[in-house]
């Protein structure tokens, strides 16, 4: 039973539902984007870079950023089988993601995307990475 007076039963503060839902509070997001197979790892970095203009243009900030190479697709996206694979960590409004997520729409390079708010960015490797670094040791010895 909650007593009377406890925070869950108190009125909100007049200005309160303006402040919290006007606020350009900032997120953390992990972005992935999936490039054509066609271009080349340099337009791939190009791209990236682009898409941290944007971000910083809309007062974010972009973290760690892995280029994962030339993969294998779960499945054919228009009879395509291979794509450039890129992670991203921002740290941005929600309006900036809203502007990436359109101009990504709109490029002819970019298969597909995904952009996912998480509590936490994380500095070590991503799982795809740290395997592949593995594998490489395992290559050497």
């Amino acid at each position: 039973m909650v007593k009377q007076g406890h925070h869950l039963l108190s009125p909100l503060p007049a200005g309160a539902a303006f402040l919290t839902k006007g606020q350009n509070s900032m997120a953390y997001y992990e972005h992935v984007f999936v490039a054509r197979p066609d271009i080349s790892p340099q337009q791939v970095e190009a791209l990236v870079e682009d898409i941290t203009k944007i971000i910083e243009g809309e007062k974010g900030t972009v973290g760690k950023t892995e280029y994962w190479g030339l993969r294998n697709l779960a499945y054919p996206i228009n009879k395509v089988r291979k794509g450039h694979y890129s992670l991203m960590n921002i740290d941005a409004p929600a309006a900036a993601v809203q502007e990436l997520e359109r101009r990504l729409r709109i490029n002819d390079d970019v298969m597909r995307h995904m952009t996912i708010r998480v509590e936490v960015l994380s500095d070590e490797p991503s799982p795809i990475v740290a395997r592949k670094d593995r594998d490489d040791r395992r290559r050497k010895d």
